[in-house]
């Protein structure tokens, strides 16, 4: 069984964002960036398959400029076997992206598409299920779970992935080719260490371009402003609950 993971280059997530003083962007000056963590979950849920015998090779797959390189030998590092860049300007929207990545799961013939369930610059959650559309595969979002029994697994074979709902968990059987977006509960990432690191600048990495794989891009998607969250003002002391009550409502307006 082959599986694609896609990954994405983002902002790490311990760095406190920083809005351009134009409001038009995220600055990004001098900013460290990282593989985005929806990501790292879904490359290290590949690479357990593949440590069990089930799937045979596990390729990795970015969209962006060439600094998403890096972000691609990381994986590697942690596992994958080889990798692929879909090289584009940055700031696709999300279908776009998914045009793209559903064309190199055809051209691969990938028996299972692993996706992080989002990622944390734009918080769409669309690229997995846009993906999923457009290759008309059965999907499975939001996992916590991904069982594959009967030893290796082969198309058509049934998957058992638990996703997390509102009222709790639910188990979906799909059968492959397949869409899995991940969630934050289905794995612990490893780290990488330094002989995988070196290891990974040996493995093969294949750039693309949108017109070698056939797919026009754009983005109907512009951004209109960007405004950092407005600061949180000091509590107060009130001094009965009638006064709590009438500020939550005149003055939060939380209360109706």
């Amino acid at each position: 069984m082959k599986i694609l993971v896609s990954v994405k280059r983002v902002i790490d997530y311990n760095v406190k964002v920083r809005v351009k003083a134009d409001h038009t962007a995220v600055d990004l000056t001098n900013v460290k960036m990282s593989m985005n963590p929806f990501c790292e979950i879904a490359v290290e849920e590949a690479i357990r398959l593949k440590e069990k015998g089930i799937a045979s090779e596990v390729v990795v797959v970015s969209v962006g400029s060439k600094a998403c390189q890096e972000t691609l030998r990381t994986a590697m590092a942690l596992g994958a076997d080889r990798a692929i860049q879909v090289e584009t300007e940055d700031g696709l929207d999300s279908l776009s992206v998914a045009k793209l990545i559903a064309k190199v799961a055809q051209e691969e013939a990938a028996d299972l598409v692993i996706m992080g369930k989002q990622a944390i610059d734009s918080d769409n959650n669309q690229t997995g299920q846009m993906v999923a559309a457009l290759l008309d595969y059965p999907q499975a979002t939001f996992a916590s779970e991904v069982v594959i029994e009967n030893g290796e697994a082969q198309t058509s074979q049934e998957i058992k992935v638990t996703r997390e709902v509102d009222g709790g968990l639910q188990t979906l059987a799909i059968t492959l080719p397949a869409v899995v977006t991940t969630d934050l509960r289905l794995n612990e990432p490893r780290f990488a260490s330094l002989p995988n690191i070196m290891k990974a600048k040996k493995k093969p990495l294949d750039v693309k371009t949108p017109a070698d794989l056939g797919v026009e891009v754009g983005s109907n998607v512009s951004i209109v402003s960007v405004t950092p969250p407005p600061q949180r003002a000091g509590g107060i002391k009130v001094g009965s609950v009638a006064e709590l009550v009438d500020k939550l409502k005149n003055e939060a307006k939380v209360v109706s």
